[in-house]
């Protein structure tokens, strides 16, 4: 199976994707956040539905220290997993998603769900548990919201989309469901997937491109 998209594989993400964009005055501003498009081919044999599903395994260990002034985040401190987007019951006759279709613009206390386009559902991105603490921004946040990595990061963050081919024409999963639920439920499940990603930082100073370049 392959997985085509407007970006090339471990090359930089388009900030058209992304959450937020960098600002020289306010370190960032929230961006047109669109989810991107999507083909993909030659499905395995047996193949019931779709999943896909994008996360960054760089977020930072330490949430008090993001976006601080007096603080760097180091590219040495330990690293978690942070799900951007999971979206699964993609029909199997389904061969490709539209640029912007699940999403086109950063909307503060999140996007509804679970119901999406092409009868499939979207679950909580991570950005639910993230802003928890805000009362401003807090909210469920179904479906895509894009890379919005911390400033003072010295890490560039990769965004890594997989699609995934199941043999189950309805991912069981329910509710409020989330990426590492819907990961678990597809285990044994899986018939083939393809992956793309993207590099992105809000660090002026992390070396964008140089870091791709190298891991390309």
């Amino acid at each position: 199976m392959r997985l085509t998209s407007s970006f090339d594989d471990n090359r930089p993400l388009p900030e058209i994707h992304a959450f937020a964009v960098a600002d020289p005055e306010t370190h960032f501003r929230l961006g047109a956040n669109r989810s991107p498009g999507f083909t993909w081919d030659r499905p395995p044999v047996g193949t019931r539905s779709f999943v896909l599903v994008c996360h960054d395994p760089g977020v930072p260990s330490r949430f008090d220290h993001i976006n601080r002034d007096d603080v760097v985040i180091p590219e040495s401190m330990p690293r978690g997993v942070f799900f951007h987007w999971a979206l699964v019951d993609l029909p199997a006759t389904c061969r490709g998603v539209r640029e912007g279709e699940f999403s086109d613009g950063a909307v503060p206390r999140g996007k509804p769900g679970p119901a999406t386009r092409h009868g499939a559902r979207h679950g909580l991105n991570d950005f639910t548990r993230g802003f928890a603490q805000d009362p401003q921004i807090a909210g469920d946040y179904f479906g895509y919201d894009g890379p919005c990595p911390p400033w003072n990061d010295e890490r560039v963050h990769r965004y890594v989309f997989t699609l995934y081919a199941v043999d189950l024409e309805c991912c069981p999963v329910e509710g409020r469901f989330t990426g590492p639920d819907v990961l678990r439920a597809i285990e044994g499940h899986v018939l083939g997937e393809a992956s793309l990603t993207g590099w992105y930082t809000l660090n002026p100073g992390a070396g964008l491109t140089e870091v791709a370049c190298v891991n390309n």
